[in-house]
């Protein structure tokens, strides 16, 4: 349909370009509704003149258009650039503290221990669980002094991931992914002390 304006360089009615629109295989059906989104994109133009409906496109017209919609384009393509360069320096941003060196690796390697130590107190407890209660209380003392180090890096933690939600929470899922990376999934939680009941031995 913009062949015959272009070719013309004329102005029609919509009854003309129905007559005509068939020999640039448009059915004269579908001719109203051509014409109309070649409007709707700004490649034809229409006026009102009197009672009547005029049409037009010149081929400059449609180079304007281009021209328009790629100056469009690119400043979305500068802008998404923007975006990327922000993300990333957020990333960047977001990694900084933990990098590896001493101090990390202490205190990770101090938090192991710790767990390590729950572990096997929590074990040895169920072997002196019928035995002297004062060796069992030492022994739930010891765990509890345990657990609560442990608790104490687990709310450090949810701290920092609060913080970092609130300063950045454009970077939900690069959080996320740290997190993961760092072991810090979905059932990371506090450590919460099983219910231990004392059994005392009756001599027969």
């Amino acid at each position: 349909m913009l062949q015959i304006f272009y070719d013309s360089q004329d102005f029609y009615l919509l009854k003309e370009l129905e007559k005509l629109g068939p020999r640039k295989g448009v059915i004269s059906q579908s001719v109203k509704d051509v014409v109309q989104s070649l409007v709707d994109d700004d490649l034809v133009s229409k006026d009102k003149i009197g009672t009547s409906v005029y049409f037009w496109s010149l081929p400059s017209c449609a180079g304007n258009q281009l021209r328009n919609v790629s100056k469009k384009l690119e400043s979305e393509l500068e802008s998404s650039k923007k975006r990327h360069v922000e993300l990333v320096e957020q990333c960047e941003s977001l990694k900084k503290g933990r990098e590896d060196s001493d101090a990390r690796e202490e205190a990770l390697s101090e938090l192991k221990d710790i767990e390590q130590k729950y572990n096997e107190l929590k074990e040895e407890m169920g072997q002196y669980a019928d035995n002297d209660p004062a060796t069992v209380e030492a022994m739930k003392e010891a765990i509890k002094v345990a657990q609560e180090a442990c608790n104490r890096w687990t709310d450090n933690i949810f701290t920092l991931r609060q913080w970092c939600s609130n300063n950045f929470p454009q970077a939900k899922e690069q959080l996320e992914h740290l997190y993961n990376e760092v072991g810090i999934t979905e059932d990371f939680d506090y450590i919460e002390l099983p219910a231990v009941t004392l059994v005392k031995q009756v001599d027969e």
